[in-house]
């Protein structure tokens, strides 16, 4: 520990770390709070005692569109081409998703061939369409195709990831969920599909390696700071200097206004004494079982280990006035009430023009982990 920093920044995830980089590499002097007791924040991930790369939080992968982002990574480990699939078991059958033609003709057998005809006469020159447009369709087989799928892969497994009834849930909010043209079958589209060679957890350590930066692990935020009257205190001295918060913005209040609503997740890891135990990294339960899916860490991390393998199986959590200090808050629920109470604190952090919010947690929004990457960028440049 230094006398003095020029910046705080609470949380060691992407945002946090990021920052603290940059900003480091600008001359400033960076403390990093961390209320674990690890680095790397939820894509944190350890050597399980069989010898897998295990992802603590659940599966993060790699993947964006922006050069930039990809660039600056790799700064800090090798990566390595990855292109993750997926699979649904759909009634007992395990089909691609997104959904392809090769799950439709799985499903649909002998009735398939005519169905993707109308498909490709219908949207010529597109490799992918929304479900919402296949419901909306004037095509009696189109429309019922994709009713098919609305209820197959997306509503009951919303259901179940959201804790709410299939009849509650809006048809709008599917508009971004696609059926692919064709035969392709990665669950992602982005330019740069890669994995960290070394793992995650390996870029943190790099990326908050400088002299510049100190890390406080184990340590909640409202241990040392303390905000009062618009002013930040730093173990109970004055502190001039700028704060970025990348944490549940509730929690830097001290939940003042009651939690913020988040969907929380039950991770149940199994070891098992085979080489594999299913046929691909990710497979989601969209019709049965109560868990939303099961990963295989192995896929991720492209480990070649004989006769042991570690899974894990997710259940969807809700994350309540009772239990919000013991569980993790994961996936904001976006209605306008919710985002009512966030703007609450948010209007408390404008009292303290020192603070600055990037990340997930701290903006009440669903980034990707290279879409958080980006918004630390963008922090960065503005801070003096």
């Amino acid at each position: 520990m230094r006398k003095s920093y020029d910046v705080i920044v609470i949380g060691a995830g992407f945002a946090g770390a990021t920052a603290a980089n940059l900003l480091a590499r600008l001359g400033k002097q960076v403390l990093v709070i961390e209320k674990r007791d690890h680095i790397g924040g939820n894509s944190y991930d350890y050597i399980h005692s069989n010898g897998v790369l295990v992802h603590k939080y659940g599966p993060h992968i790699f993947h964006t569109n922006y050069k930039e982002v990809f660039e600056y990574l790799k700064e800090f480990g090798e990566f390595v081409p990855y292109k993750h699939k997926v699979l649904a078991n759909i009634d007992g059958t395990l089909v691609p998703v997104p959904f392809n033609f090769t799950s439709l003709e799985m499903l649909y057998k002998e009735k398939a061939k005519p169905i993707e005809e109308k498909l490709v006469n219908k949207y010529p020159n597109q490799t992918r369409v929304s479900v919402l447009d296949l419901i909306n369709d004037d095509d009696k087989d189109i429309k019922e195709f994709g009713n098919f799928v609305y209820e197959k892969v997306f509503a009951y497994y919303t259901a179940k990831q959201w804790g709410v009834s299939v009849d509650k849930i809006d048809k709008s909010v599917i508009n971004r969920v696609p059926v692919i043209l064709g035969y392709e079958d990665t669950y992602f589209s982005d330019t740069y599909q890669y994995m960290p060679k070394d793992g995650f957890t390996s870029l943190f350590d790099k990326m908050l390696d400088h002299p510049n930066i100190d890390v406080m692990l184990n340590t909640p935020a409202n241990r040392v700071i303390k905000l009062i009257d618009g002013k930040i205190y730093f173990n109970d001295e004055l502190f001039n200097g700028n704060l970025i918060y990348t944490g549940a913005l509730d929690e830097l209040f001290e939940y003042r206004y009651g939690p913020l609503p988040y969907r929380s997740l039950r991770l149940e890891f199994e070891d098992h004494d085979v080489t594999y135990y299913q046929s691909n990294s990710v497979i989601n339960y969209t019709t049965s079982e109560d868990f939303t899916r099961i990963s295989e860490f192995k896929y991720l991390a492209q480990q070649d280990i004989e006769g042991k393998t570690t899974i894990l199986k997710e259940y969807s959590l809700a994350y309540t006035k009772e239990n919000y200090l013991k569980v993790c808050p994961y996936y904001p629920i976006f209605t306008e009430e919710n985002f009512a109470l966030y703007q609450r604190y948010n209007d408390l952090v404008k009292k303290y023009p020192q603070i600055s919010l990037c990340g997930r947690l701290a903006e009440y929004k669903y980034y990707n982990m290279d879409v958080v990457i980006l918004k630390a960028f963008e922090l960065v440049k503005t801070i003096k």
